[in-house]
């Protein structure tokens, strides 16, 4: 059954091979351009959607890009040329197939022979079988008349069909991408619609199979009203079959005339499908049966035994409409499989390059705002950090000169409140009585009262100049440090500076532990009494106390370089200088000499004047001086205790205080320089929070710079990819699409 087929020279180089090479190529175009939209889609599925370089849209169509372009791959794959074979029963449809085919694949007889849709198409594999609609099954070519005969009992549907794959090594046709369909006689069955919806609309030529002995009949040009009705400008060639019965006649020309007549008026004012001239290459006159018989005899190698008149006229005339039929089939086919195709895939490609190309686009624009973007940000980074670093020494500068106002105010205040604790000491009230336990109690409560008096003057004295001082300066750090914070920090390091209670300096002199050593003398003693004129005497000759006042620096452990001089306060001494003349010395060495001889000496006193003056003056300066000594004996209260306390409290106070002057004015100043400082530090760390974060966005800016670069090369060159396929896309269509 399986026999090759032979053919002639016109054969080595059919037209069908431009449907076979159109589709090959195609095909790699459309390799190119799927592995292209696949890549653009994962391109795109890369670039981050929060960069705003390209709409939602475009991911969307990305996607759908790369579905179309699998579909027409898919659809690519399958494509192929069509010819379908329609007509009455028993008109030869099945052999005319079998003519083309080269052998007898297709069962053929007298009536009603196929009762169903057959296709006929090639298997690459080698192997001959056939398979049903719903099953991939192989199945023997033997059952094929049973299931595709009508002569069958067991018959299928008129609508189903089955598909023979023929090997394409027996077939050059079916080697050459074409698909033949077999169809049951158009006047057995009603559902023509059926019929043209589903096995029609994809045919590219379509052949009416008429019998030559009769015309045309309304019932086949029903059909094809209803196909052309479907289809916009079918191809079909119209084959009067069986022209042998008429081989001697004497009216065949008349014959041939009438069929050729009725046939072009139907093609051109029927159905309107081409010209009159046209038409005429669409109808044929031919036998398929002797072209059968023909084609097999070739096949073996053997000449046609047929002997029936004009026979070469017509196998010459078969052979035409075989040529005529592959030009077409080839030309039409691939205009209708493959310029749809083409021009989606233009379509696609030039919406993908554009797509890529406004992406390019918005990239560049993009990166170049970023790019402006770190520029500004790095220079006002370098400006802050120059400000900060030139700032920074500024401010140290003038707190340091702060620092030492402070400290020389504070040391001058607490010298001037120490000259005037005699003020303060006497505005002390508190009842006093001589007892040593009341006297304690009153030592307390005075230590405390002048700490609190002192505190309270020299806050008076300080505290307004120095708040106000620092508050100018704590509102210039700030206002000069804010000014080089972004606009949303401005408000935060506004913040810094508001307090609840006002900066105010502590000034800790801790008066009861300081005169806890005071030991109070509160016996009696006469003004004019040896040891007391001794005293003075000594004090007021040799080892006179300072009236003047030291040179008093408020930096005595050698602290910062001062940038300014202050002529410091003078505070009174407790030191006594050294007697230098020789005179006051060697008088002190007498009268000790003196005193020293104890009473014997007073005798020798007493004698010398008594001697000298006389008993009478002798005698009432006695009087006198005792007195005074009774009235001052007798003035001895606990007032006058009281007043002599405050004295002696007064002066220890004072050689105490002096002690601390230096460092409760350190302690101050120190006190200053802890709130400038802390709040020059909170408005750095605010300003490096702020440059830190910059140099970060900088890292975050260059980053995406780069990756905005990125974008934009690769969507240029996809762009060109794009440009390069459709320059292939349109080159196919001029070498393929624009053949007649």
């Amino acid at each position: 059954m399986l026999q090759p087929t032979g053919g002639g020279p016109h054969q080595q180089h059919s037209p069908l091979q431009h449907f076979v090479q159109a589709k090959k190529k195609i095909n790699e175009i459309f390799l190119e351009v799927e592995g292209y939209v696949g890549e653009a889609e994962r391109f795109l599925a890369s670039v981050p959607r929060d960069t705003g370089v390209a709409p939602e849209e475009v991911y969307t169509a990305a996607e759908e890009f790369g579905q179309k372009v699998a579909g027409i791959r898919e659809v690519l794959a399958r494509d192929h040329m069509k010819v379908a074979f329609f007509g009455r029963t028993s008109n030869g449809k099945s052999t005319a197939i079998n003519s083309l085919l080269g052998g007898k694949i297709l069962p053929t007889g007298i009536g009603h022979t196929t009762s169903c849709f057959l296709q006929v198409e090639g298997s690459n594999t080698g192997e001959a079988y056939l398979t049903t609609e719903g099953s991939d099954e192989h199945q023997s070519l033997d059952s094929l008349p049973q299931l595709g005969s009508a002569l069958c009992n067991a018959r299928l549907e008129s609508s189903a069909r089955v598909k023979i794959h023929w090997p394409v090594e027996r077939c050059r046709l079916l080697g050459e991408e074409v698909v033949i369909i077999d169809s049951p006689g158009i006047d057995v069955e009603a559902d023509l619609d059926n019929w043209i919806d589903k096995f029609c609309l994809d045919s590219d030529v379509f052949v009416l199979v008429a019998n030559a002995e009769s015309t045309i009949m309304l019932t086949e040009k029903k059909f094809f009203h209803k196909v052309n009705e479907r289809l916009s400008n079918p191809n079909l060639f119209i084959v009067h079959n069986r022209w042998d019965a008429s081989a001697g006649e004497d009216e065949q020309a008349e014959v041939r005339k009438q069929h050729t007549d009725r046939a072009t008026q139907f093609l051109v004012e029927e159905l309107k499908l081409c010209s009159e001239e046209e038409a005429k290459d669409r109808i044929f006159f031919l036998s398929a049966k002797e072209a059968l018989q023909t084609r097999l005899q070739e096949a073996k190698g053997q000449k046609p035994n047929i002997h029936t008149e004009d026979y070469f006229t017509r196998y010459l005339e078969y052979q035409q409409f075989e040529k005529k039929l592959e030009a077409c089939l080839s030309s039409t086919a691939v205009k209708t499989k493959f310029a749809a195709h083409t021009a989606r895939g233009r379509d696609i490609v030039v919406r993908e390059g554009a797509m890529l190309g406004q992406l390019q686009e918005s990239a560049t624009a993009k990166r170049n705002e970023e790019a402006i973007t770190r520029k500004e940000l790095l220079d006002r980074l370098d400006f802050t950090e120059r400000q900060l670093e030139m700032m920074t020494s500024e401010m140290k500068d003038k707190i340091c000169a702060i620092v030492e106002d402070v400290e020389y105010k504070v040391a001058k205040g607490l010298s001037e409140e120490i000259r005037r604790l005699a003020v303060l000491v006497d505005e002390f009230n508190d009842p006093f009585h001589p007892d040593p336990l009341v006297v304690n109690v009153y030592k307390s409560k005075l230590a405390h009262h002048l700490e609190s008096g002192v505190g309270s003057n020299l806050k008076a004295r300080l505290s307004a100049d120095l708040q106000l001082n620092m508050e100018t300066q704590q509102r210039d750090m700030m206002d000069r440090m804010t000014a080089l914070l972004p606009l949303e920090k401005q408000t935060v390091s506004r913040n810094i500076l508001p307090r609840r209670e006002a900066f105010e300096v502590l000034y800790h002199l801790n008066c009861d532990n300081l005169c806890s050593d005071f030991q109070e003398d509160l016996s009696f003693k006469f003004s004019l009494g040896f040891s007391c004129l001794m005293a003075r005497f000594m004090a007021g000759n040799g080892g006179k106390k300072r009236n003047g006042h030291d040179s008093y620096n408020p930096f005595p452990y050698g602290g910062l370089p001062r940038q300014m001089s202050y002529s410091a306060p003078e505070t009174p001494s407790n030191e006594f200088q050294l007697p230098t003349d020789e005179w006051g010395l060697a008088t002190k060495l007498a009268l000790a000499s003196i005193s020293s001889q104890g009473t014997m000496g007073a005798l020798l006193l007493g004698g010398l004047l008594l001697k000298t003056v006389g008993w009478r003056v002798v005698a009432f300066s006695g009087a006198l001086y005792g007195t005074v000594y009774a009235y001052e004996r007798l003035t001895w209260t606990n007032q006058a205790k009281l007043k002599e306390f405050k004295r002696q409290y007064v002066d220890h106070a004072a050689r105490k205080l002096r002690l601390i002057v230096d460092m409760t004015s350190a302690n101050c100043s120190h006190q200053v320089q802890q709130e400038l400082s802390s709040t020059f530090a909170r408005l750095c760390h605010l300003v490096d929070e702020s440059t830190a974060e910059m140099k970060e966005e900088a890292k975050s800016l260059e980053r995406e710079v780069r990756q905005l670069e990125e974008i934009a090369g690769r969507s240029k060159v996809l762009r060109n990819q794009a440009t390069f396929l459709n320059n292939k896309l349109e080159m196919f269509a001029n070498t393929y699409l624009g053949l007649e």
